[in-house]
């Protein structure tokens, strides 16, 4: 299998990662949380769902997550059947295994406990912990030799606090959705919110997010002032239109009274921002003086992976 065919499936692997965060946060804005009151069948000796809207909401995300494993499955049947093999690639594809199989057990917690928001609220951050570890792999996927010299990331170390605010604007994220009123029930069960009052958390998690503004303006303002790739400026822009586009939905979605189709455009625009982080922070574009030169002055290749040399393979997407 070559390398851009392997990439093709941790494409298809990360794809799959992002429609079911999707889908799973359907199921809890549409109070289908309990649609399927038991596990691993739907209802006590019933593995099919009745056709009843909130239960066939439950049971297509179940479905779903089938499609997610086996999209699994082949990223890592892939990383042994790839030309040249790659132990990084191996352990990155049993990554995704062992973060489905944790989904698996903890979605089952999640009902068996009636939408406990502690459980709700780490079923989430692992999803993002295996979104992160679907960008990596797709990452380093179409490249033939090792991944990233270390010598080369070492002194971008101005990448870090991007990645770490931005985990902590989603972690606070879900503190504020865990204390607000999409608890996920539809049959008017009570459901144990966090005990947190809603505007003080979400000042808390509003603070962050213009933390990280700040944070990205200043390295974008680095990045023009040092003269970096384009190819790393346009992924810093990028990851600042994410925020601002995030920002704008959260505020209008808190001073309207938390509406369920906002909600569920944050959460998809939460994971599109920590792809877009994400794929900032793994970029390996070189600086100015990595460039290799000519007459003319410094040369920047880009090209497909299968046709570029170890030599001239510096980009890591």
């Amino acid at each position: 299998m070559s390398p851009a065919r392997y990439r093709a499936i941790t494409g298809t692997a990360l794809i799959a990662l992002v429609v079911i965060v999707i889908t799973g946060a359907s199921v809890r804005l549409t109070g289908s949380g309990l649609g399927c009151s038991d596990w691993p069948t739907c209802e006590e000796d019933q593995f099919v769902a009745d056709l009843e809207l909130h239960a066939m909401i439950e049971f297509v995300n179940r479905v779903i997550t089938g499609v997610v494993s086996l999209a699994v499955m082949a990223a890592v049947l892939g990383s042994f059947f790839r030309a040249p093999k790659r132990r990084d690639l191996l352990w990155l594809s049993l990554g995704l295994v062992a973060g489905v199989i944790g989904q698996i057990i903890l979605g089952a917690f999640v009902v068996l406990s009636h939408l406990n928001p502690w459980l709700v609220l780490w079923h989430f951050m692992l999803s993002m912990v295996l979104v992160a570890n679907a960008v990596v792999l797709h990452a380093r996927a179409g490249s033939d030799d090792a991944p990233v010299r270390p010598d080369m990331l070492r002194h971008r170390l101005y990448r870090w606090p991007i990645s770490v605010l931005t985990l902590a604007a989603i972690f606070i994220g879900t503190l504020v959705t865990g204390s607000g009123p999409h608890s996920g029930s539809h049959d008017g069960e009570a459901i144990d919110r966090l005990p947190f009052d809603i505007p003080d958390i979400a000042r808390i998690h509003g603070l962050t997010v213009a933390a990280l503004v700040v944070t990205v303006i200043a390295t974008l303002w680095h990045l023009h002032r040092t003269h970096a790739p384009a190819g790393e400026q346009w992924r810093a822009r990028l990851v600042l239109a994410s925020l601002l586009a995030q920002a704008a939905v959260g505020y209008i979605q808190y001073f309207s009274g938390v509406p369920v189709v906002l909600v569920g455009i944050h959460v998809a625009g939460a994971t599109f921002t920590w792809i877009a982080v994400l794929w900032f922070h793994l970029d390996a574009s070189p600086e100015p003086d990595e460039l290799p030169t000519t007459s003319d002055g410094p040369t920047f290749r880009r090209g497909n992976a299968d046709n570029l040399t170890n030599d001239d393979r510096i980009l890591v997407p």
